[in-house]
Protein backbone atom coordinates (compact mmCIF):
# COMPACT_ATOMS: atom_id res chain seq x y z
CA UNK A 1 0.00 0.00 0.00
CA UNK A 2 1.68 3.59 -0.94
CA UNK A 3 2.16 5.78 1.44
CA UNK A 4 0.42 8.51 -0.95
CA UNK A 5 -2.76 9.21 -1.31
CA UNK A 6 -4.72 8.26 -4.41
CA UNK A 7 -6.38 11.13 -6.43
CA UNK A 8 -9.02 10.72 -9.11
CA UNK A 9 -7.78 10.74 -12.22
CA UNK A 10 -8.72 13.93 -14.77
CA UNK A 11 -9.62 14.33 -18.27
CA UNK A 12 -6.02 14.26 -20.20
CA UNK A 13 -4.58 17.78 -21.20
CA UNK A 14 -4.66 19.03 -24.64
CA UNK A 15 -0.81 18.92 -24.96
CA UNK A 16 1.38 15.93 -23.25
CA UNK A 17 3.30 16.76 -20.23
CA UNK A 18 7.17 16.77 -21.32
CA UNK A 19 9.23 14.15 -19.00
CA UNK A 20 12.97 13.65 -19.24
CA UNK A 21 14.14 10.71 -17.21
CA UNK A 22 17.42 10.64 -15.24
CA UNK A 23 18.02 6.87 -14.67
CA UNK A 24 21.44 5.06 -14.21
CA UNK A 25 19.18 1.92 -15.13
CA UNK A 26 18.20 0.97 -18.73
CA UNK A 27 15.43 -1.15 -17.78
CA UNK A 28 14.35 1.57 -15.70
CA UNK A 29 14.40 4.47 -17.89
CA UNK A 30 13.11 2.15 -20.90
CA UNK A 31 10.33 0.75 -18.42
CA UNK A 32 9.49 4.43 -17.18
CA UNK A 33 9.55 5.69 -20.65
CA UNK A 34 7.02 3.25 -22.00
CA UNK A 35 5.25 3.78 -19.09
CA UNK A 36 4.72 7.49 -19.45
CA UNK A 37 4.01 7.18 -23.66
CA UNK A 38 0.99 4.96 -22.50
CA UNK A 39 -0.35 7.67 -20.42
CA UNK A 40 -0.08 9.70 -23.39
CA UNK A 41 2.83 12.14 -22.34
CA UNK A 42 6.16 12.43 -23.72
CA UNK A 43 9.79 11.53 -23.49
CA UNK A 44 12.12 14.09 -24.73
CA UNK A 45 14.86 12.96 -23.13
CA UNK A 46 16.67 10.06 -20.99
CA UNK A 47 19.80 10.15 -19.25
CA UNK A 48 22.10 7.33 -18.07
CA UNK A 49 23.75 10.13 -15.54
CA UNK A 50 23.12 13.04 -13.69
CA UNK A 51 25.74 15.28 -16.52
CA UNK A 52 23.67 13.76 -19.50
CA UNK A 53 20.54 15.12 -17.84
CA UNK A 54 21.70 18.88 -17.26
CA UNK A 55 23.12 18.92 -20.49
CA UNK A 56 20.21 17.70 -22.05
CA UNK A 57 17.69 19.65 -20.14
CA UNK A 58 18.17 23.01 -22.40
CA UNK A 59 17.46 21.27 -25.42
CA UNK A 60 14.26 19.25 -24.59
CA UNK A 61 12.98 21.83 -22.34
CA UNK A 62 10.74 19.37 -20.60
CA UNK A 63 7.82 20.25 -18.07
CA UNK A 64 9.30 17.52 -15.82
CA UNK A 65 12.25 15.81 -15.24
CA UNK A 66 12.44 12.82 -12.65
CA UNK A 67 15.99 12.42 -11.43
CA UNK A 68 17.27 9.24 -9.54
CA UNK A 69 19.77 9.89 -6.48
CA UNK A 70 22.40 7.32 -6.92
CA UNK A 71 24.15 7.91 -10.53
CA UNK A 72 27.64 7.94 -12.29
CA UNK A 73 29.57 11.09 -13.11
CA UNK A 74 27.18 13.16 -11.29
CA UNK A 75 24.58 12.15 -9.11
CA UNK A 76 21.05 13.56 -8.16
CA UNK A 77 21.78 15.87 -5.63
CA UNK A 78 25.04 17.24 -7.74
CA UNK A 79 22.38 17.39 -10.73
CA UNK A 80 19.66 19.02 -9.03
CA UNK A 81 21.17 22.90 -8.39
CA UNK A 82 22.55 22.85 -11.87
CA UNK A 83 19.15 22.17 -13.52
CA UNK A 84 17.50 24.74 -11.13
CA UNK A 85 20.30 27.41 -12.18
CA UNK A 86 19.66 26.50 -15.53
CA UNK A 87 15.58 26.49 -15.46
CA UNK A 88 14.09 28.30 -12.82
CA UNK A 89 10.73 26.60 -11.36
CA UNK A 90 11.56 23.35 -13.01
CA UNK A 91 9.54 20.68 -11.61
CA UNK A 92 11.99 18.14 -10.51
CA UNK A 93 11.10 15.06 -8.41
CA UNK A 94 13.48 12.95 -7.22
CA UNK A 95 13.52 8.42 -7.14
CA UNK A 96 15.02 7.02 -4.50
CA UNK A 97 14.77 3.59 -2.78
CA UNK A 98 14.01 3.07 0.58
CA UNK A 99 17.08 3.52 2.56
CA UNK A 100 18.36 5.75 5.92
CA UNK A 101 20.85 7.54 3.14
CA UNK A 102 18.22 7.75 0.35
CA UNK A 103 15.59 9.11 2.39
CA UNK A 104 18.28 11.83 4.08
CA UNK A 105 19.46 12.84 0.44
CA UNK A 106 15.78 12.94 -0.61
CA UNK A 107 14.68 15.51 1.81
CA UNK A 108 17.63 17.79 1.90
CA UNK A 109 17.07 17.63 -2.15
CA UNK A 110 13.82 19.08 -1.01
CA UNK A 111 15.29 22.10 0.42
CA UNK A 112 16.78 22.25 -2.30
CA UNK A 113 14.08 22.61 -4.91
CA UNK A 114 12.94 19.67 -5.33
CA UNK A 115 9.41 19.60 -5.55
CA UNK A 116 8.75 15.24 -4.65
CA UNK A 117 10.24 12.05 -4.23
CA UNK A 118 9.11 8.62 -5.55
CA UNK A 119 10.43 5.75 -3.08
CA UNK A 120 11.34 3.51 -5.84
CA UNK A 121 11.98 -0.52 -5.42
CA UNK A 122 15.69 -1.94 -4.91
CA UNK A 123 15.57 -4.33 -7.78
CA UNK A 124 14.75 -3.76 -11.48
CA UNK A 125 12.58 -6.93 -10.95
CA UNK A 126 10.96 -4.81 -8.14
CA UNK A 127 10.13 -1.88 -10.63
CA UNK A 128 9.01 -3.67 -13.18
CA UNK A 129 6.07 -5.50 -10.65
CA UNK A 130 5.46 -2.71 -8.42
CA UNK A 131 1.98 -1.18 -9.58
CA UNK A 132 2.32 1.28 -6.41
CA UNK A 133 5.23 3.16 -7.82
CA UNK A 134 4.11 3.01 -11.19
CA UNK A 135 0.85 4.74 -9.94
CA UNK A 136 3.01 7.13 -7.90
CA UNK A 137 5.19 8.22 -10.71
CA UNK A 138 2.25 8.19 -12.91
CA UNK A 139 0.51 10.16 -10.64
CA UNK A 140 2.65 13.02 -10.15
CA UNK A 141 3.82 13.67 -13.73
CA UNK A 142 0.10 14.19 -13.94
CA UNK A 143 0.14 16.92 -10.96
CA UNK A 144 3.68 18.47 -11.26
CA UNK A 145 3.16 18.85 -15.24
CA UNK A 146 -0.46 20.31 -14.72
CA UNK A 147 1.06 22.54 -11.82
CA UNK A 148 4.15 23.48 -14.40
CA UNK A 149 1.54 24.86 -17.29
CA UNK A 150 -0.52 26.28 -15.08
CA UNK A 151 2.45 28.41 -13.57
CA UNK A 152 3.68 29.75 -16.63
CA UNK A 153 2.17 33.04 -16.27
CA UNK A 154 2.59 34.43 -12.84
CA UNK A 155 -0.05 33.42 -10.29
CA UNK A 156 -2.19 35.91 -9.11
CA UNK A 157 -1.97 36.58 -5.05
CA UNK A 158 -4.79 34.88 -2.84
CA UNK A 159 -6.04 37.17 -0.41
CA UNK A 160 -6.30 35.56 3.02
CA UNK A 161 -7.64 37.44 6.05
CA UNK A 162 -8.90 36.81 9.81
CA UNK A 163 -11.71 38.28 11.09
CA UNK A 164 -13.62 38.48 13.93
CA UNK A 165 -16.61 39.61 12.50
CA UNK A 166 -19.83 37.82 12.36
CA UNK A 167 -19.92 38.06 9.24
CA UNK A 168 -17.52 35.39 7.17
CA UNK A 169 -15.64 37.18 4.82
CA UNK A 170 -15.04 35.49 1.00
CA UNK A 171 -11.41 34.84 -0.97
CA UNK A 172 -11.46 35.25 -4.09
CA UNK A 173 -9.04 32.92 -6.17
CA UNK A 174 -7.98 30.96 -9.47
CA UNK A 175 -10.54 28.07 -8.34
CA UNK A 176 -13.28 30.13 -7.47
CA UNK A 177 -14.43 31.35 -3.76
CA UNK A 178 -13.92 30.02 -0.67
CA UNK A 179 -15.62 31.25 2.72
CA UNK A 180 -13.86 31.78 5.82
CA UNK A 181 -15.12 31.02 9.13
CA UNK A 182 -15.15 34.01 11.68
CA UNK A 183 -13.23 33.40 14.58
CA UNK A 184 -14.50 31.52 17.82
CA UNK A 185 -16.72 33.96 20.02
CA UNK A 186 -14.49 32.47 23.16
CA UNK A 187 -11.03 30.66 22.06
CA UNK A 188 -9.74 28.10 24.49
CA UNK A 189 -6.02 28.26 25.07
CA UNK A 190 -4.33 25.74 22.70
CA UNK A 191 -3.16 22.79 24.49
CA UNK A 192 -1.51 21.07 21.13
CA UNK A 193 -0.42 22.01 17.44
CA UNK A 194 -1.67 19.79 15.07
CA UNK A 195 -0.37 19.57 11.52
CA UNK A 196 -1.38 17.72 8.40
CA UNK A 197 0.97 17.85 5.22
CA UNK A 198 1.49 15.67 2.09
CA UNK A 199 3.50 17.12 -1.18
CA UNK A 200 5.57 19.24 -0.44
CA UNK A 201 5.48 19.10 3.35
CA UNK A 202 8.71 18.97 4.10
CA UNK A 203 9.72 22.57 3.31
CA UNK A 204 6.45 23.52 4.61
CA UNK A 205 6.36 22.20 7.81
CA UNK A 206 9.83 22.87 8.41
CA UNK A 207 9.29 26.54 7.88
CA UNK A 208 6.11 26.93 9.56
CA UNK A 209 7.87 25.76 12.73
CA UNK A 210 11.00 27.41 12.44
CA UNK A 211 9.06 30.63 12.10
CA UNK A 212 7.02 30.29 15.09
CA UNK A 213 10.59 29.37 16.93
CA UNK A 214 11.92 27.19 19.54
CA UNK A 215 10.66 29.73 22.62
CA UNK A 216 7.54 29.59 21.59
CA UNK A 217 6.65 26.08 20.49
CA UNK A 218 7.82 25.36 24.51
CA UNK A 219 4.21 25.59 25.56
CA UNK A 220 2.39 23.02 23.19
CA UNK A 221 3.71 19.41 22.05
CA UNK A 222 3.36 19.50 18.30
CA UNK A 223 1.86 16.40 16.80
CA UNK A 224 2.46 15.97 12.53
CA UNK A 225 1.42 13.86 9.95
CA UNK A 226 3.18 13.82 6.99
CA UNK A 227 2.64 11.33 4.50
CA UNK A 228 6.01 9.56 4.12
CA UNK A 229 6.46 5.76 3.98
CA UNK A 230 8.96 4.05 6.74
CA UNK A 231 12.30 5.19 7.24
CA UNK A 232 11.21 8.54 5.73
CA UNK A 233 9.52 9.53 8.63
CA UNK A 234 12.36 9.01 10.96
CA UNK A 235 15.12 11.32 9.11
CA UNK A 236 12.18 13.70 8.68
CA UNK A 237 11.84 14.13 12.44
CA UNK A 238 16.00 14.05 12.81
CA UNK A 239 16.18 17.24 10.11
CA UNK A 240 13.14 18.74 11.84
CA UNK A 241 14.68 18.35 15.60
CA UNK A 242 17.89 19.95 13.98
CA UNK A 243 16.55 22.53 12.22
CA UNK A 244 13.91 23.96 15.16
CA UNK A 245 16.42 23.06 17.97
CA UNK A 246 13.57 20.90 19.94
CA UNK A 247 13.73 16.95 20.46
CA UNK A 248 11.82 15.71 17.29
CA UNK A 249 11.18 11.63 16.61
CA UNK A 250 8.64 9.33 14.99
CA UNK A 251 5.87 9.22 18.03
CA UNK A 252 6.03 5.94 19.65
CA UNK A 253 3.21 3.42 21.26
CA UNK A 254 2.50 4.39 24.51
CA UNK A 255 4.70 7.63 25.01
CA UNK A 256 3.05 10.68 26.49
CA UNK A 257 2.67 13.76 24.90
CA UNK A 258 4.89 16.59 26.13
CA UNK A 259 5.21 20.35 25.56
CA UNK A 260 8.21 21.32 23.68
CA UNK A 261 8.31 18.13 21.48
CA UNK A 262 7.49 17.34 18.16
CA UNK A 263 6.26 13.88 17.29
CA UNK A 264 5.66 12.16 13.82
CA UNK A 265 3.26 9.84 12.99
CA UNK A 266 5.55 7.01 11.76
CA UNK A 267 5.28 5.84 7.90
CA UNK A 268 3.12 3.10 7.29
CA UNK A 269 1.45 3.07 10.74
CA UNK A 270 -1.49 5.40 11.73
CA UNK A 271 -0.81 7.67 14.97
CA UNK A 272 -3.73 7.59 17.11
CA UNK A 273 -4.36 9.87 20.46
CA UNK A 274 -6.06 8.59 23.68
CA UNK A 275 -6.05 9.23 27.22
CA UNK A 276 -7.18 13.04 28.42
CA UNK A 277 -5.88 16.76 27.12
CA UNK A 278 -3.79 16.75 30.30
CA UNK A 279 -2.01 12.98 29.82
CA UNK A 280 -2.59 12.23 25.92
CA UNK A 281 -1.02 9.32 24.74
CA UNK A 282 0.12 8.09 21.22
CA UNK A 283 -0.99 4.47 19.96
CA UNK A 284 -0.09 3.40 17.03
CA UNK A 285 -2.97 1.52 14.68
CA UNK A 286 -1.43 -0.92 11.79
CA UNK A 287 -5.54 -0.67 11.04
CA UNK A 288 -6.34 -0.30 6.85
CA UNK A 289 -5.68 2.71 5.09
CA UNK A 290 -8.02 5.59 5.48
CA UNK A 291 -8.13 8.07 2.27
CA UNK A 292 -5.78 5.66 1.17
CA UNK A 293 -3.33 6.88 3.45
CA UNK A 294 -1.27 5.70 6.29
CA UNK A 295 -0.43 7.15 8.46
CA UNK A 296 -3.84 9.53 7.61
CA UNK A 297 -4.17 13.23 8.74
CA UNK A 298 -7.56 12.44 9.71
CA UNK A 299 -7.34 9.79 11.76
CA UNK A 300 -5.01 11.85 14.74
CA UNK A 301 -7.46 14.95 13.71
CA UNK A 302 -10.81 12.83 15.02
CA UNK A 303 -8.88 11.28 17.98
CA UNK A 304 -7.15 14.88 18.82
CA UNK A 305 -11.23 16.65 18.89
CA UNK A 306 -12.26 13.95 20.78
CA UNK A 307 -9.71 14.81 23.39
CA UNK A 308 -8.99 18.72 23.03
CA UNK A 309 -12.09 20.13 22.81
CA UNK A 310 -11.72 23.47 21.25
CA UNK A 311 -8.18 23.54 22.71
CA UNK A 312 -6.97 22.82 19.44
CA UNK A 313 -4.35 25.04 17.14
CA UNK A 314 -4.42 23.16 13.57
CA UNK A 315 -2.81 23.93 10.11
CA UNK A 316 -2.99 22.14 6.92
CA UNK A 317 -0.93 22.21 4.72
CA UNK A 318 0.76 21.23 1.24
CA UNK A 319 -0.93 18.17 -0.24
CA UNK A 320 -2.34 16.19 -2.45
CA UNK A 321 -5.84 14.53 -1.86
CA UNK A 322 -8.59 15.35 0.65
CA UNK A 323 -6.99 13.86 3.91
CA UNK A 324 -7.92 15.78 6.95
CA UNK A 325 -11.06 16.87 5.86
CA UNK A 326 -13.45 15.08 8.06
CA UNK A 327 -11.35 15.24 10.85
CA UNK A 328 -11.15 19.40 10.03
CA UNK A 329 -14.63 19.39 10.45
CA UNK A 330 -14.47 17.56 13.91
CA UNK A 331 -11.84 19.95 15.36
CA UNK A 332 -13.72 23.38 14.06
CA UNK A 333 -16.92 22.18 15.61
CA UNK A 334 -15.67 21.61 18.63
CA UNK A 335 -14.56 24.99 18.64
CA UNK A 336 -10.69 24.79 17.41
CA UNK A 337 -8.61 27.24 14.95
CA UNK A 338 -7.85 25.77 11.83
CA UNK A 339 -5.41 27.43 9.32
CA UNK A 340 -4.70 26.25 5.59
CA UNK A 341 -1.91 27.21 2.99
CA UNK A 342 -3.20 29.19 0.10
CA UNK A 343 -3.52 27.67 -3.71
CA UNK A 344 -0.27 30.39 -4.65
CA UNK A 345 2.55 28.50 -2.50
CA UNK A 346 1.44 25.22 -2.40
CA UNK A 347 3.45 22.38 -3.80
CA UNK A 348 -0.14 20.59 -4.92
CA UNK A 349 -3.46 22.29 -3.40
CA UNK A 350 -5.53 19.38 -2.49
CA UNK A 351 -5.54 18.90 1.11
CA UNK A 352 -5.47 22.26 1.90
CA UNK A 353 -7.56 23.09 -1.28
CA UNK A 354 -10.19 20.40 0.54
CA UNK A 355 -10.63 22.24 3.40
CA UNK A 356 -10.72 25.78 2.62
CA UNK A 357 -13.75 24.77 -0.05
CA UNK A 358 -15.69 23.31 2.51
CA UNK A 359 -15.54 26.39 4.51
CA UNK A 360 -13.59 24.99 7.09
CA UNK A 361 -10.73 27.80 7.12
CA UNK A 362 -10.61 30.23 9.65
CA UNK A 363 -7.89 31.45 7.83
CA UNK A 364 -6.10 30.88 4.45
CA UNK A 365 -2.52 32.24 4.17
CA UNK A 366 0.41 31.71 2.23
CA UNK A 367 3.29 29.90 3.30
CA UNK A 368 5.54 33.08 4.83
CA UNK A 369 2.74 34.37 6.54
CA UNK A 370 1.79 30.83 8.60
CA UNK A 371 4.07 30.17 11.19
CA UNK A 372 3.91 33.93 12.32
CA UNK A 373 0.17 34.02 12.53
CA UNK A 374 0.49 30.17 14.63
CA UNK A 375 2.93 31.94 16.96
CA UNK A 376 0.78 34.52 17.93
CA UNK A 377 -1.70 32.32 18.11
CA UNK A 378 -0.09 30.18 20.88
CA UNK A 379 1.67 33.28 22.55
CA UNK A 380 -1.35 35.40 22.65
CA UNK A 381 -3.79 33.10 24.49
CA UNK A 382 -1.14 30.90 26.73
Amino acid sequence: MSAFPAVAQVPAARSPIKVLVADDSAVVRGLVSRWLSEAGHEVVATAPNGRAAVDALARCNPDVVLLDIEMPELDGIQALPLMLAKQPGIQVVMMSTLTQRNADVSLRCLSLGAVDYIPKPESNRGVTTSDGFRNDLLERIRVFGAARARRRPAPTAVEAATSAAPAAPAVSRLSGTVTLRPKPRTVAPPRVLLIGSSTGGPRAVGEVLEKIGAATLRRVPVLIVQHMPPVFTAVFAEHLGARIGLPAAEGKADERVQPGRIYVAPGGRHMRLSGSAADTVIRLDDGPPVNFCRPAVDVMFLDAAALYGGATLTVILTGMGSDGTAGARALVEAGGTLLAQDEATSTVWGMPGSVAKAGLCHAVLPLPEIGPALRSAIAERV
